[in-house]
């Protein structure tokens, strides 16, 4: 691990330590701004505030907000491609999409104030996690029509750090690079942070006499528990950082290093909601449930009151005076049902990690014996655990059925594999395959 002096600190943009008052109105006079940018500049807009009765001008206080209506993925989708653009394409300078495997794509357009604000709170959010002006980073998000990628690098820019615009994929030349380059930094999806971790391992790379101290992961939900195993594993600091690319992209929020108790959302640009998933009413700091996103500052594709789908809570500020979400615990589009039964993937994953002998590489299988609901959750050994013999893979098999029939309350059944068999993800990881659906 590098232990070579770092750079002071940069100073932290002035709202990052602004009084609540003071962030406060800033978030009032730009959500009046950004509301009536919508209304005048997006027909979608304007109809669904005629049709829901409300007007900009209705909002006189943040908690206002609520009278207006929500926005789905499913909205961006019908607008395709350029129909929910605040701005003539002419001031377009990027385009980004989700990859559109349920559908049609999800379109976001930015215009050039759009990107530098992106790139702001991108730089913004890796001063937060420890990154430094002059620090190389090595980017191994997707680039393209993902933002993660281009996101990540225009930040990283921004901060001053030097980047290694890797993009995925590529395991054995990441691995190759993250030798021969020795970078400060990494940004990565978990999962796949744990695909070069394994290779690492087979190139006989130990990642703790790297320079690597910092990795930043984001695009995919995941644990405590994961964060643990990655930074004993690679003897860094493991932060998140929080996006989505209707709202901006990554750096929508980021954990601080100083306290690592989730992500610090930058509400000078994004204002968080916490509503419940079904009835949609907004729910106070401190309970759980889908967190929404309305946009303050974006010019191209300004957002009112977006339905992330993702399931977490609000919480108050530490580091900064903004609040912090709590870890993502899964999606609502995620959530699998299972004899009736709510189960998040990451809260399986959960329970793995408290295996010694298992890898955090697993995949669920669902299925249906007649009319019931049939689990198998498919893991393997670890590479020093792969001579256990049978007496050991049946001590793992109940060691796991029992944490997973306590914690989460179904039963499955566990396949123990060896090491390196479960299909790795260059991305985001997929673990679940549901055949109730065939």
């Amino acid at each position: 691990m590098n232990m070579t002096a770092q750079p002071m600190t940069q100073l932290h943009d002035p709202i990052e330590s602004a009084s609540i008052d003071q962030l406060r109105q800033t978030q009032l006079e730009r959500m009046r701004w950004s509301l009536a940018h919508a209304y005048e500049n997006v027909p979608f807009y304007r109809q669904a505030f005629d049709a829901a009765g409300v007007h900009p001008s209705d909002l006189t206080c943040l908690s206002d907000l609520a009278k207006f209506p929500f926005t789905q993925k499913n909205d961006l989708r019908d607008n395709y491609p350029f129909n929910m653009f605040a701005v003539p394409m002419h001031d377009i300078v990027r385009l980004h999409a989700s990859s559109g495997t349920t559908g049609k794509p999800t379109v976001v357009g930015y215009t050039q104030k759009d990107i530098d604000t992106w790139a702001n709170v991108v730089a913004r959010s890796l001063r937060a996690a420890g990154a430094h002006a002059g620090d190389l980073i090595h980017i191994a998000y997707g680039y393209g029509l993902f933002t993660g990628g281009l996101g990540a690098h225009y930040g990283a820019e921004r901060l001053g750090a030097t980047v290694i615009p890797m993009s995925g994929g590529q395991t054995e030349k990441q691995v190759q690079l993250i030798r021969d380059f020795n970078p400060d930094v990494i940004m990565v999806t978990p999962s796949y942070m744990l695909n070069l971790a394994d290779e690492m391992e087979r190139q006989g790379l130990d990642p703790h006499k790297l320079n690597l101290r910092l990795g930043v992961f984001g695009a995919e939900p995941w644990t405590g528990t994961m964060r643990t195993e990655l930074e004993q594993r690679l003897g860094i600091d493991a932060m998140d950082i929080y996006g989505l690319s209707e709202v901006m992209g990554p750096g929508v929020g980021m954990e601080c290093l100083e306290t690592k108790d989730g992500p610090t959302i930058w509400e000078d640009h994004f204002y968080p909601e916490i509503i419940d998933p079904v009835s949609g009413e907004a729910l106070p700091d401190g309970e759980y449930g889908e967190l929404v996103f309305t946009s303050l500052t974006k010019e191209a594709l300004p957002i009112i009151r977006y339905r992330t789908r993702d399931l977490t809570r609000l919480l108050p500020g530490t580091a900064r005076p903004m609040r912090r979400i709590d870890k993502i615990t899964g999606r609502s589009d995620d959530m699998l049902i299972i004899r009736g039964v709510n189960v998040f993937p990451t809260q399986v994953e959960e329970q793995i990690l408290r295996v010694a002998e298992l890898s955090p590489h697993f995949e669920m299988v669902i299925s249906k014996n007649g009319n019931l609901d049939q689990v198998e959750v498919k893991v393997e050994l670890k590479p020093d655990a792969a001579g256990i013999g049978e007496d050991g893979e049946a001590r793992v098999v109940k060691e796991l059925s029992h944490h997973i029939k306590s914690y989460i309350g179904i039963s499955t059944r566990i396949s123990v594999n060896a090491p390196g068999s479960i299909a790795r993800s260059e991305g985001k990881a997929k673990r679940v395959t549901d055949l109730r659906k065939a």
